[in-house]
């Protein structure tokens, strides 16, 4: 009888979770990176939905398709949706699943937080997705939210800002469990200056995550005492300022490009040593130029702003601070090209992921540097120009880094190699379309198309088509890749899940992941770490 009762405590102690119970409780971090991957997927593809109603639109002149009131919605629920259901969750996702790996924990520092930081998501975007169906129609102010605009939507205007706050509270927590789980948990032996790219680059985006949310969490909750009690923050009748939530909405927005784009440096930082067979070079410049981006990202917000009338000293001070960003990302590409250079290179689609991003990522830096220029920024501002450059930076950039995290590290969370083949095609089809697609809006903006709007000149029809069509094409060749996913899980090849990328594509020096911490006996040697082993 004792037995018995000791081996079901024993079992009552090993119980996991199944069927649905083991993702609503999941505290394993694999588990909640999964989820947060699946549900950025899932919003990934609704708001390229939003996106290829803009684009159809906008296919040639005149209204066709829809009114201006929900072209006016799609735009500003397409950025939404992409920057806080899409990119941030997938970042989530990626940090979960390969930081505890990487820095040696057994998992998160804070899982049951972990739990909780995903399933606030859910509920804001069913929220703010439920603003299509209510009276007054979705927010349409854009996603920057500007005032007066953003306050003449009805109904859906408490919905906008409570959803946002859920997102903000959702990110400021799993940047805490980042934070700790990083600080807290290394193996020994795992100085901060051995961590691998990934970490660090995640490290610094959890700091700016819990630097700025608190900013645009305090910015949106004005729009609201604004709107139903009496205060006036940005209204000039009340001796208000609508500039001054420019001024507050981008000290948070400008950052937050930089939260969408840091984790991205650091996949590319692990895949082209990885596929060039070197080690990285100028690793330690690679972690001072990640956290000189990460300050210089604070004090250059009001570039977005240089047509407000600013007075002339403080447009030149963010005109220049804008530019010195260009050092310390310089040195990140130079860095990555200077692996490459002698290594021996081979071209998987974790490689061909990080080569696109390198050079389409530099031209959406290039046409940012054009966007400082203060006289210059005059005759771009608020034309497709601007579209133009800060898609190439979040496209080629953030969901081209996040695509080849994926395709890097997938055969071994699943043991499973994928199809090659398809996953080529996969690249090519988007790297084509997406140069089809976002190229063009560089000479419309320079031809003069203001963004934004649902009706134009015919001047701009032909630019318009092309990308449009480029947009379909990458639209439609996104499909490819959960098909792919969902076939390496099934029916992939089988690798070894310490080394997935040696032997059958004949990739010899490989960076394996560490053992669990508490399997070290004693710190690890130099001679161990200089072998990679922490990567």
């Amino acid at each position: 009888m004792a037995e018995h009762s000791a081996a079901a405590a024993h079992d009552d102690h090993d119980h996991k979770p199944h069927g649905w119970r083991r993702w609503v409780y999941a505290t394993n971090h694999k588990d909640i990176g999964t989820m947060y991957l699946v549900f950025a997927c899932l919003m990934f593809f609704i708001g390229g939905s939003m996106a290829m109603v803009i684009r159809l639109e906008l296919f040639k002149p005149g209204m066709q398709f829809v009114d201006p009131q929900l072209f006016n919605s799609m735009t500003t629920m397409h950025a939404l949706i992409m920057i806080f259901g899409a990119v941030m969750p997938a970042w989530t996702g990626l940090a979960n699943w390969m930081i505890p790996m990487q820095v040696g924990a057994p998992d998160m520092a804070l899982p049951r937080l972990n739990n909780f930081s995903f399933w606030i998501l859910p509920f804001a975007f069913t929220l703010l997705i439920g603003t299509l169906f209510v009276p007054g129609g979705a927010p349409a102010g854009g996603w920057t939210m500007y005032p007066p605009l953003v306050l003449q939507n009805g109904a859906s205007f408490p919905m906008l800002i409570f959803a946002v706050h859920m997102m903000g509270a959702s990110s400021i927590l799993g940047a805490i469990n980042v934070v700790v789980t990083i600080l807290n948990m290394r193996a020994p032996g795992m100085t901060l200056l051995r961590m691998p790219l990934f970490v660090w680059t995640w490290l610094i985006t959890a700091y700016l995550l819990i630097a700025v949310m608190p900013v645009l969490a305090g910015a949106v909750t004005m729009l609201l005492t604004d709107h139903f009690f009496g205060t006036t923050f940005f209204t000039a009748a009340g001796g208000g300022d609508p500039v001054m939530f420019q001024h507050i909405f981008w000290f948070f927005g400008h950052p937050e490009v930089y939260i969408l784009i840091l984790p991205a440096f650091g996949i590319v930082s692990e895949i082209i040593p990885t596929f060039s067979r070197k080690p990285l070079f100028g690793y330690e410049a690679m972690v001072y130029a990640t956290a000189s981006i990460a300050f210089l990202s604070f004090i250059v917000w009001a570039h977005h702003m240089f047509v407000v009338g600013m007075p002339l000293a403080a447009q030149l001070f963010f005109m220049l601070s804008t530019m010195l960003i260009a050092i310390p990302t310089g040195v990140k590409v130079f860095n990555w090209t200077a692996t490459m250079w002698r290594g021996s290179i081979s071209f998987e689609p974790p490689m061909l992921f990080a080569l696109a991003f390198l050079f389409l990522f530099t031209i959406g830096g290039f046409s940012g540097l054009m966007l400082a220029i203060v006289p210059a920024d005059y005759q771009y501002q608020d034309t497709y120009f601007v579209v133009a450059h800060f898609h190439y930076v979040l496209v080629p950039g953030a969901i081209f880094g996040i695509m080849g995290g994926v395709y890097y590290w997938l055969p071994k969370w699943v043991g499973n190699m994928y199809d090659m083949g398809l996953a080529k095609a996969h690249f090519w089809l988007s790297t084509i379309f997406v140069n089809v697609l976002f190229f063009p809006q560089h000479f419309l903006g320079l031809a003069g198309m203001p963004r934004r709007i649902p009706d134009y000149a015919v001047q701009f029809t032909d630019w318009n088509m092309v990308s449009s069509i480029g947009g379909f094409g990458f639209g439609l060749s996104q499909l490819l890749f959960p098909y792919l996913i969902w076939k390496c899980v099934k029916s992939g090849t089988p690798v070894k899940v310490n080394k997935p990328w040696e032997g059958a594509h004949g990739l010899e020096w490989e960076l394996p992941s560490p053992a669990p911490y508490h399997s070290w006996t004693t710190p690890p040697s130099d001679a161990v770490i200089a072998k990679g082993a922490f990567h």
